[in-house]
């Protein structure tokens, strides 16, 4: 590396001559490919941006000029540039970097990001507040074109052109977001590409008509009515002046020269807000990206030279997000009402299947979580039954149209939340903890949770079927591996299983994910000489309420356990249903979950270990409790099982 070793921080990089830099950003993209075909990440989506990312902590002085990242998946250049370049290969893994940006992590993390379309905002925020406060420093936001689709970011660029505060935005125009770009606003930018012959000619034009003795500022001046006019009449970019905003562009997005220029100009710029508009490339310099979009956005570990990820010998089980896909599929086959959608996520949600087979009823909406949502809600007041396959964390986005536009006219729409539960790498803004809280206080609402793939199945027609707003929570991953040829049948609303009725008076009522844990640690505590019931909840809500008060009236001990947040969670559920029945000082119970704080990125079996969320957890729980119990009962420090 001839610069790249030297850079520590920006402003090393800032030593350098503008001619070096095309070659700073070809050390920092041969870094990136080296280090994530070992440890893998979001190799495609940072590729793109190398040289953005140097062109802009060589304008910028940094960290006192404000550098706000849109999502922050495509920020791994900026993280080299800005000391963390040694650090880089433990991205994503537990007690190294985060894969997105994080304040706590470096004083160049401006604002923390991991949701799409946040730039515009916080970066509009920063720029007032340095009016506000008198301060002297730039803002540029840089945010994706998919990104500035997003229903925040539009907001913000109306507020930004409306109070005229110095801001620079850095448009990264690949056309893409993980899959290619959807909407009209992608055609929009296609077209100011293509018209700028239309900005040459004006100027052409004008230079001509300036160059006239005597008479060519004035004859300028004159044109300019009829050249405005005309713009605003064919040209794409006027809506960007409409909005306020100063246009530079286009400009090549891998030409590090061309976009220190584009930015310099843009810094000078002090009446208001300008854009600069960047294409670029996603996986540029990536071993065949062409092949496929959605791998390369984020990978595993990969052979350098074929972009090809190392062969496995273990024999994969299908995923959740396949046997969603491919269930649908069966359901859409056999009913033309179903309807299916995402929010920029067809591979990551397996709609990517449904969209192949049913082009014409499934949909893409693009980072459009709270318009998806009113979206069904139309289509369900006209009949339809659509299925909203959103990750549990980017549902949230969408909070108030759930409530406000589908619960409460208690609409036929089906949620499916992938990812729900400990995500892992990803980390704190991508974990599915929050669903089970947000959701289950609103009435109308049914809410599931299955323990294998097949009950998955069974879930997903349920729901559909349900002339009522319903929700699916089910993991990142691969499921068990259990017979899935049997049709999907339809289960009883509110019904759980009892998986293992035992003469014991411990009882465990697990959620989803949680049930094949608990069960092994009922075979291992059977060991020990405690028998244990074991009770599949598949429903948050209607709870079975039934089932779980007669439990509560011949056990003395029952343990809850989700992977989910404790507070207002499943757990939370049960203890209330059990004051509400004045059955608290009859019954012993403990609550298993993710306790209230922010959960970190790692590996999802260390993590869900750590808070013992696990077979040996869910057994070292029991086991202690009731070593408690059995103290208290006999005032002897002795365990004594529970017969």
């Amino acid at each position: 590396m001839k610069f790249l070793s030297e850079i520590n921080s920006p402003k090393d990089l800032r030593q350098l001559r503008v001619e070096d830099l095309q070659e700073v950003a070809d050390e920092v993209r041969a870094f990136i490919l080296e280090t994530t075909s070992r440890v893998g990440g979001h190799t495609g989506a940072s590729l793109g941006a190398v040289e953005l990312a140097v062109a802009m902590h060589y304008v910028f002085d940094t960290p006192k000029d404000r550098l706000v990242w849109d999502v922050g998946h495509q920020a791994y250049a900026h993280k080299i540039l800005t000391g963390r370049r040694d650090q880089l290969h433990t991205i994503k893994k537990y007690g190294g970097l985060s894969g997105f940006l994080r304040r706590e992590e470096s004083e160049y993390d401006t604002f923390g990001a991991g949701h799409a379309s946040t730039s515009l905002s916080a970066a509009l925020g920063m720029a007032i507040a340095r009016d506000k406060m008198q301060g002297n420093f730039h803002v540029c936001a840089l945010i994706g074109d998919s990104s500035l689709a997003g229903g925040m970011a539009m907001e913000a660029l109306n507020q930004a052109g409306h109070l005229k505060s110095r801001l620079i935005v850095l448009l990264n125009d690949n056309n893409m977001s993980i899959a290619p770009a959807v909407g009209a606003l992608t055609r929009y930018l296609n077209r100011i590409k293509e018209a700028q012959s239309y900005h040459r000619l004006k100027e052409e034009v004008g230079d001509t008509l300036e160059s006239v003795p005597g008479f060519g500022g004035q004859l300028r001046k004159a044109a300019k009515t009829v050249k405005d006019a005309i713009a605003a009449a064919v040209l794409p970019g006027a809506l960007v002046n409409e909005l306020g905003f100063r246009y530079i562009g286009y400009v090549d997005g891998h030409n590090v020269p061309m976009i220190v220029r584009a930015l310099e100009e843009a810094k000078k710029v002090d009446d208001g807000p300008v854009i600069v508009h960047a294409l670029t490339t996603k996986g540029k310099g990536f071993p065949n990206p062409e092949k496929n979009y959605y791998a390369y956005h984020a990978t595993g570990p990969y052979d350098i030279k074929t972009g090809l990820p190392h062969k496995s010998s273990k024999v994969s089980l299908p995923t959740y997000t396949e046997i969603f896909g491919q269930t649908m599929c069966e359901l859409m086959a056999a009913d033309e009402k179903i309807v299916a959608l995402t929010a920029a996520m067809p591979d990551g949600t397996g709609v990517d299947k449904i969209l192949e087979r049913f082009p014409e009823r499934a949909f893409d909406v693009g980072i459009a979580e709270q318009h998806a949502i009113t979206f069904c809600a139309g289509m369900a007041c006209e009949g339809l039954k659509p299925v909203a396959a959103i990750y549990s964390t980017f549902l949230q986005r969408a909070f108030d149209q759930i409530i406000h536009d589908v619960c409460l006219q208690n609409l036929n729409v089906t949620f499916a939340m992938d990812r729900a539960g400990i995500v892992g790498a990803d980390g704190p803004t991508h974990h599915g903890l929050l669903d089970i809280a947000y959701l289950r206080g609103y009435p109308n609402i049914i809410l599931m949770s299955p323990k294998d793939e097949a009950e998955m199945r069974d879930m997903l027609l349920t729901a559909i079927e349900h002339p009522a707003p319903a929700a699916i929570r089910y993991p990142r991953g691969n499921g068990f591996g259990v017979d899935i040829s049997e049709e999907p049948k339809l289960l009883e609303i509110g019904k759980a299983e009892l998986l293992r009725d035992a003469a014991g008076d411990v009882a465990i009522v697990a959620l989803g994910s949680m049930v094949y844990p608990a069960m092994e640690a009922a075979d291992n505590l059977e060991k020990d000489g405690i028998e244990t019931t074991i009770i599949n909840a598949r429903f948050v809500k209607p709870l079975d309420a039934q089932l779980i008060l007669a439990l509560a009236q011949t056990k003395r001990f029952i343990l809850t356990v989700e992977e989910a947040y404790l507070a207002g969670g499943f757990g939370s559920a049960v203890l209330e249903l059990l004051e509400e029945n004045n059955l608290l000082d009859r019954v012993k119970v403990v609550r298993m979950g993710v306790p209230d704080r922010i959960i970190t990125h790692g590996d999802p079996k260390l993590l869900l270990a750590k808070y013992g969320l696990d077979a040996d957890g869910i057994y070292q729980k029991v086991k202690e409790t009731v070593e408690v119990l059995e103290e208290r009962r006999t005032g002897r420090k002795t365990l004594k099982a529970l017969r």
